[in-house]
C-alpha cells in the first residue's frame, strides 16, 4: 500500500482543475523512468483514476535504450499496484555513437530521443495525452536556464500540444522535488537512478556533462535560503505575466 500525502494529492488535483490536464475519456500514457518523480506520479494518477468523477485510461511506459537494462523490478511493482506497464525497446544507445554531435550534451540528445520514442508509442497505441513527471523545481530551473543562457523568458508549460499531435501534461507542476524525495523515502520505494542513464556509459567520450541545470539548482538553493518564499512567488509569477511591460521588436 502506497501512502500518498494529502498535500501531494491536493496539488495534483489543483493542477488538474486549473489546467484541465486530464478529462473524461482521455487515454493517458505516463513516461515512467522508475525514478522518484515518475513513480510518485504513477501512483497519484492511479489514485486519481479511482476517485475522479470522470473516466480515463492510464498506462505507464518505460523506454529501454538498448543497453541491457533490467526493468523487471519496476514492472513487478506496477503489476503489484495495478498499473498497466510496458517497456519500449529501442536501439538508441547503439546509434548514439553515430548520431550525437561531438562536444554536444548527451543529456539533451537522449532527452529528445526518449521523447520521440514516447510520442511514437503513444500515437501507435491511440493515446491522446502523455504525462511527464516534471515538477515545480524543474520549471524554476528551466526558467533560470533560459533567462541566463538563452536570453528568453520561458519555462515548462503545464499542458501543451506537440507538433506530432500528442498533448503533453505535467500533473506535478505545483509539487516541490523534496516532497517527491520524501514520498520515496516514506514508502521505501526502490527507485532507479543514473544506473540506466546512457550518459554514464558515454562519460569517457568527448561529450559534455550538463552543467547549466546543476548551476541553476545551486543558484535557486542559495536564493531560497535568503528568501524562503521564493518558490511560492515563482509559482505565482508563472501565471501572472505582464506582457505589456516587455520590449517588443519595433517598439520605441
Amino acid at each position: 500500500m502506497i501512502n500518498l500525502s494529502k498535500k501531494l494529492i491536493r496539488q495534483v488535483a489543483q493542477a488538474n482543475a486549473n489546467f484541465k490536464l486530464i478529462e473524461d475519456n482521455d487515454k493517458v500514457l505516463l513516461g515512467l523512468s522508475g525514478g522518484k518523480d515518475s513513480l510518485a506520479l504513477a501512483h497519484l494518477l492511479k489514485r486519481m483514476q479511482a476517485h475522479a468523477p470522470f473516466k480515463f485510461e492510464l498506462e505507464a511506459a518505460t523506454l529501454s535504450y538498448g543497453m541491457g537494462e533490467d526493468y523487471s523490478k519496476l514492472h513487478a511493482h506496477c503489476e503489484e499496484h495495478g498499473i498497466k506497464h510496458s517497456v519500449i525497446e529501442s536501439n538508441i544507445y547503439e546509434i548514439s555513437g553515430d548520431t550525437i554531435r561531438e562536444n554536444s550534451s548527451f543529456c539533451s540528445y537522449f532527452s529528445r530521443m526518449r521523447r520521440g520514442a514516447l510520442y511514437t508509442y503513444a500515437l501507435q497505441k491511440g493515446f491522446n495525452k502523455l504525462a511527464i513527471a516534471h515538477h515545480l523545481d524543474d520549471a524554476a530551473e528551466s526558467f533560470f536556464m533560459n533567462f541566463i543562457h538563452n536570453g528568453a523568458l520561458r519555462t515548462l508549460a503545464p499542458i501543451y500540444k506537440s507538433k506530432r499531435g500528442i498533448t503533453i501534461i505535467r500533473p506535478l507542476i505545483f509539487v516541490r522535488e523534496r516532497q517527491l524525495r520524501d514520498n520515496a523515502t516514506m514508502n521505501t520505494l526502490e527507485v532507479i537512478g543514473n544506473e540506466f542513464c546512457p550518459g554514464m556509459k558515454l562519460s569517457e567520450k568527448n561529450v559534455k556533462f550538463p552543467h547549466a541545470r546543476e548551476e541553476a539548482k545551486v543558484l535557486l538553493k542559495e536564493l531560497e535560503s535568503k528568501h524562503p518564499k521564493l518558490f511560492t512567488s515563482l509559482k505565482s509569477a508563472f501565471s501572472n505575466l505582464h506582457s505589456e511591460t516587455f520590449w517588443e521588436k519595433g517598439s520605441k
